[in-house]
């Protein structure tokens, strides 16, 4: 399988601003080539970038500008095959079963226990997936970039971040291990950075997709966290910027797969 992915981004910073870019294809083993190009201008000229290895081959690109700037990013990267499914330490695997700060875990345990009883395993993934998707309201620009698990399931509507975190909350509540993940998604419509969740059951990552805009099987990971505050395409560690545009592409070669939301799968 091929797939092509491309973003672009214009952003404006002020003075001494810090910025950390999460676009590019995780670097995971298994593939048969990954091909890319980075370019970040600011006036016409170069930015120098640091490129900073983060947890399950993602990667973050550091810049900083002491003088307010209008930056342009345009990446591009090729990625033919599929990668190995990705393992986790045992330390990962606590970590990924605790709350954080968009995941309340620990609040939504009496909604998960009422809802959910004894289930565990596949027949826990499946019908956390199908509440969150029953529950919730996809709608653009519902939600804000602070609201988390609790205050999206209070207001029963949000985009594919919100939905996710409800996910991932539920399935801690119950004692199984999950991540949000940022994905470049072939067939998303409107087409932008997708967010999804990932439970780790039998010994292997499954992705979790409960708003069902794409198909999972074409995914290609970008960054993966405890949550929405580990995996934001841009950010500021000092500073601060505005997002002026954005724009996000993702094929994949041949026809898509139909999306059969109750199969396991993973990210490959």
């Amino acid at each position: 399988m091929e797939r092509k992915v491309a973003a672009r981004l214009v952003f404006k910073t002020v003075t001494d601003t810090k910025v950390a870019l999460a676009i590019a294809v995780a670097r995971n083993p298994g593939y048969e080539s990954l091909t890319e190009r980075l370019s970040i201008t600011a006036a016409g000229e170069d930015v120098p970038v640091q490129e900073l290895s983060d947890h399950h081959g993602g990667r973050f690109h550091y810049m900083e500008f002491a003088e307010p700037s209008e930056v342009t990013v345009d990446y591009q990267a090729t990625v033919v095959g599929s990668a190995d499914p990705d393992e986790s330490s045992l330390m990962e695997l606590i970590r990924y079963v605790r709350p954080s700060r968009y995941a309340e875990s620990d609040r939504l345990l009496p909604t998960s226990y009422a809802e959910f009883g004894g289930m565990q395993g596949e027949e826990l993934l499946q019908a956390v997936r199908k509440w969150v998707s029953s529950e919730l309201r996809y709608l653009s620009g519902s939600s804000r970039g602070t609201d988390g698990a609790v205050e999206t399931l209070l207001h029963r509507r949000g985009v594919c971040r919100d939905f996710a975190h409800l996910a991932i909350a539920l399935l801690r509540s119950k004692d199984i291990p999950a991540r949000l993940t940022a994905v470049y998604a072939p067939g998303l419509s409107p087409m932008d950075f997708h967010a999804v969740a990932e439970a780790h059951i039998n010994g292997a990552w499954y992705v979790i997709d409960p708003t069902g805009l794409a198909p999972r099987e074409t995914m290609l990971r970008i960054t993966a966290g405890r949550d929405s505050s580990d995996t934001a395409f841009l950010s500021t560690v000092g500073g601060s910027l505005q997002l002026l545009n954005l724009k996000v592409s993702a094929i994949a070669e041949g026809d898509l797969p139909v999306e059969d939301p109750s199969r396991l799968v993973t990210l490959h």
